[in-house]
């Protein structure tokens, strides 16, 4: 680890900081998924230090974070249509993290899951990365996927629906 001097551009969010004892591709995740967030804070810990990230909401118009603003209204639009679809009586699965969404395991891989392809709880369905990990998220329920809601290397945020299930009854 070092302790690095950040670019202006980062710096709009850490409040009281110019130097930072992180590694700077640890940092630049942590910039890129804070501002894919729909948050206006986040305070992360390490045992080499803390950094506090923070958005002005009274940015001034072509600023970083008013481009954040708009992110942050697409995913309400999309957690609003999720709403509208669980109403319909179609659950959905929802991202657990917010993150890199990704159909299959490898970018050569089929996908994990199709529309129409039956599913048991607990099976893998995509892969949403955060913080270069990896992680498998899987079905909450048995069904079938009516839709994927998401495109394969897009960001989502927490409770984003990625799918639609169709449960199936067991029993």
């Amino acid at each position: 680890m070092v302790s690095l001097t950040i670019p202006h551009e980062v710096t709009q969010y850490i409040e009281g900081a110019r130097e930072v004892p992180m590694d700077i591709s640890e940092l630049r995740e942590l910039v890129k998924l804070f501002e894919q967030a729909d948050i206006t804070e986040l305070e992360y810990e390490t045992e080499n230090g803390k950094i506090r990230l923070k958005k002005e909401l009274n940015a001034p118009v072509g600023s970083g974070s008013g481009q954040v603003t708009v992110a942050a209204t697409g995913a309400a639009q999309a957690m609003e249509e999720a709403r509208q679809r669980e109403s319909s009586g179609r659950p959905v699965i929802p991202a657990p993290m917010v993150g890199i969404f990704y159909r299959s395991p490898a970018p050569d891989a089929a996908p994990f899951v199709e529309v129409g392809s039956v599913i048991e709880e607990g099976q893998t369905v995509c892969i949403i990365e955060a913080m270069k990990l990896m992680n498998e998220i899987r079905s909450p329920q048995t069904g079938t996927i009516i839709e994927v809601l998401v495109e394969n290397g897009e960001p989502v945020e927490f409770g984003q629906p990625l799918f639609v299930i169709e449960p199936v009854q067991v029993g």
